[in-house]
């Protein structure tokens, strides 16, 4: 089974993926929001590495889930 079909189930059947999705693509809209600024101030740089920070720490927690479900349901 891909990732992709695992990932369909998990935000179909599992809520914490659900709003881990949700909460990454929000991080996703800020980050492409300050992204879209020729300069940063010092405040905005803090802020942009904390959203990825956010951001990395959500897609590792779903990774965790995906595996986890790899390992509860392919390997039966």
């Amino acid at each position: 089974m891909k990732d992709q079909e695992i990932i369909k189930i998990l935000k179909e059947e599992n809520e914490e993926f659900r709003k881990l999705v949700e909460e990454h693509q929000n991080l996703e809209k800020l980050l492409a929001k300050i992204d879209t600024k020729r300069y940063l101030t010092p405040d905005e740089e803090y802020e942009r590495k904390r959203i990825q920070k956010q951001k990395l720490y959500k897609k590792d927690k779903m990774a965790g889930l995906i595996r986890e479900y790899k390992k509860s349901h392919l390997n039966n």
